[in-house]
Order: structure tokens, then C-alpha cells, then sequence
């Protein structure tokens, strides 16, 4: 608790002096309160670019329950799977059953079939039921040679259905060291061969990777920036949306966290990469402080067409657990202008994966006999 109260302050200080604008002293609107008006189109909130529809044993939510949770709050989504499985060993935890990556000491193993039951899932709604998804693919080992075979066979065997791939994790805490066979990286030329295929088919890539270790002392330059800055400008021609901004549950906000998120938007070099804010714990480095709002907020209302919005809830079994994230965020929402409001929570969404629809449906009429 102390260390995130200290890296709270950090990240605070350290940013309000780079953006060179007084800290507000207040806040308006409470946790729960509506933000402001004239934003969501009717009863609708947001479009949610990252929610899970199984956890990491493969269990979730029927896709029909998920479009009632989401009832006339939440427009669209990105539909997605967890690409790994969590072990049963019972040599190791007998008959206890973990289910996340947490529960146990067992490893983690890619999953392809997650990629099978989204599609079926998708296939089985409505045409007007299935507008409201996006689905993607992620049952793929970002390390093995052979993961973009994976990708155009999936293409192949489900046309008209995916946007995109991810969300696929490189460096994330405490995951990528129990996954089974070689460490994922962001300079193995298997992830290029991914990034360069999705650059080719139109598929929208949503890559989970951490800025840095956990536990990293606070004066340290992040361990994964310059290989994430370098991944990213190899691939120019493919439509990358950095999940969380590289934070994690433990991977707390650098110094200067916003003005490196600042000096990949403001690059024309990374005109192709955007950014979601989703997860709660994003959410609560974000709303710790007024001054950490202020902050967040005067980033996204410099830069608006390069965040989205997600919760990155995992099955959400009631409305109010799926919304929590977006109440959660109320501060920042109530210091966005209208503007920039409606385009983190809505338009980006509709303008990244309606191109990705669009490309992807035209790869496949040139590719899929």
C-alpha cells in the first residue's frame, strides 16, 4: 500500500511539472455520477474496445447473457477469449481447482481452440446481434515462427468474422514467466511476422506489454520502452492499440509517464498507434489524485483521436459489475470536453475497427476460396 501511495505521488509531481499546467484543486461530480451530457448516443455509454468472454480456464459468459449485460449501455465491443490456460495439476494442488494465473504454480499453455468458440459464438447471434461485436483472435503463440499460419487459418475457416488479434500478451507481470516453451519478446521476429501480416490483411492488433518490470526502483528507465518504441515503427502500415498504456497491477506509472505516452502520439512515426485506458487498475492510478486526473485528462483532450475506452472485464456476470470501470473513470469523464469524450468512448472505436471490418472482409474475398 505504501509503495502505490508513493508511486502515486511520483507519478503525480513529476508529470504536472512536464505538462506545465497548475494542478485543479477540486473535482466535480462523485464516483457514480453521469458525465456530461450530449455525449452517448441515447441510453448508450461507451463502445468497449476490450472485454473478455472466458477467463484462463475457459469459462465465461454465453454470448447472448453478454449482449444482456450489455443491454442499452454499451453500444459495441470487442469480443475476445483469454489465449492461455491455467494447469490442473493435481500432483501440485490436489483437488483445489485454480482458476487464474495467480492460484497456482503450474504453468500457463496457449489455448487455439479460444479462437473456434468465439467464432462459433459470434456465428449463432443475428445479424443486427452481431453489429454490436468485433471479435478477435488470440489463441496464438507470439513466439513460435508458425503463429501467423495460425491467423491466416483462422481467416480461412471463419470468413466474415474476425476485426482483428488480440488482446496477446508479450511482457506482462507474473504471466509471461509461467508460460510454457520460449519467453515471448518484442524482438522475435515471429511477432514481426504477425505484426507484418496484420499490416497486410487490415486485422486491428490490441497488444498487452508492460513498460516496464515489476517491482522497478522509480528512477530506472522503463526495461521494455525502447524495444516498444522500436517494434512499433517497424510497423507502420498496422493499427496497434497499446493496451492500458503499459501499466499493469504492479507495474506502476513511471515519472514521466504521460510525457512518454505524449512523445509516441505527437511522432509521426506512431500516427499508427493509439492507446485504451481500460482496467481498473488504469483506472485507479488515473483517479488517485485530482492532480492525476487533471493530468490524464489534459493528455486526451490534447490528443483525442488516439485513446479508447475499455473495462477489460473478464465474463461480466451483472450490468453493474461490467460498468464499474466506466464509473470508476466518472473524474476524468466530467474534465473531458465533450469533443474528446465522445471520441474515447465512442467514435475512435467506430473508426479503427469499421476500417479493420472493412479490410479484413476484402482480404478474405482475395484470399479465401
Amino acid at each position: 500500500m505504501l509503495r502505490w501511495l508513493l508511486s502515486s505521488i511520483v507519478f503525480v509531481l513529476v508529470l504536472s511539472c512536464h505538462v506545465g499546467q497548475r494542478p485543479a484543486s477540486s473535482l466535480t461530480g462523485t464516483a457514480q455520477a453521469q458525465p456530461a451530457a450530449g455525449v452517448s448516443a441515447g441510453n448508450y455509454l461507451f463502445n468497449d474496445c476490450h472485454v473478455h468472454l472466458t477467463n484462463y480456464i475457459q469459462e465465461g459468459i454465453d454470448v447472448r447473457a453478454l449482449l444482456g449485460v450489455m443491454g442499452k449501455r454499451v453500444k459495441r465491443a470487442a469480443l475476445f477469449g483469454i489465449p492461455l490456460q491455467q494447469l490442473w495439476s493435481h500432483r501440485v494442488s490436489g483437488d483445489y481447482q485454480p482458476t487464474y494465473y495467480l492460484n497456482a504454480d503450474t504453468p500457463l499453455y496457449y489455448y487455439s481452440f479460444t479462437d473456434a468458440y468465439i467464432a462459433m459464438a459470434y456465428r449463432s447471434l443475428g445479424r443486427a446481434e452481431q453489429a454490436r461485436f468485433d471479435p478477435m483472435i488470440t489463441g496464438f503463440n507470439p513466439a513460435d515462427m508458425y503463429a501467423v499460419d495460425h491467423i491466416k487459418r483462422v481467416l480461412k475457416t471463419f470468413p466474415g468474422v474476425f476485426t482483428g488479434i488480440g488482446e496477446f500478451s508479450i511482457h506482462k507481470e507474473f504471466v509471461s514467466a509461467k508460460v510454457a516453451g520460449e519467453v515471448a519478446s518484442l524482438q522475435d521476429p515471429a511477432l514481426d511476422r504477425v505484426l507484418d501480416f496484420a499490416g497486410e490483411s487490415g486485422l486491428l492488433v490490441l497488444i498487452h506489454n508492460d513498460v516496464d518490470v515489476p517491482f522497478a526502483k522509480p528512477d530506472s528507465k522503463p526495461v521494455y520502452l525502447d524495444q516498444m518504441r522500436a517494434l512499433l515503427a517497424r510497423h507502420q502500415k498496422t493499427t496497434i492499440i497499446w493496451a492500458h498504456v503499459g501499466l499493469g497491477r504492479v507495474i506502476h506509472p513511471i515519472a514521466n509517464h504521460a510525457a512518454m505516452i505524449e512523445d509516441i502520439a505527437k511522432d509521426p512515426t506512431f500516427s499508427h498507434v493509439y492507446f485504451d485506458i481500460s482496467w481498473n487498475e488504469v483506472a485507479k492510478y488515473v483517479t488517485s489524485s485530482p492532480e492525476a486526473v487533471t493530468i490524464t485528462a489534459n493528455l486526451l483532450n490534447r490528443y483525442p483521436d488516439r485513446f479508447l475506452f475499455g473495462t477489460d472485464e473478464v465474463a461480466p456476470k451483472t450490468q453493474d459489475d461490467y460498468l464499474r470501470v466506466y464509473y470508476q473513470y466518472a473524474p476524468l469523464w466530467n474534465k473531458l470536453t465533450p469533443a474528446t469524450a465522445e471520441k474515447v468512448r465512442f467514435g475512435n472505436y467506430v473508426r479503427l475497427f469499421d476500417a479493420a471490418r472493412q479490410k479484413v472482409r476484402a482480404w478474405e474475398r482475395a484470399n479465401v476460396r
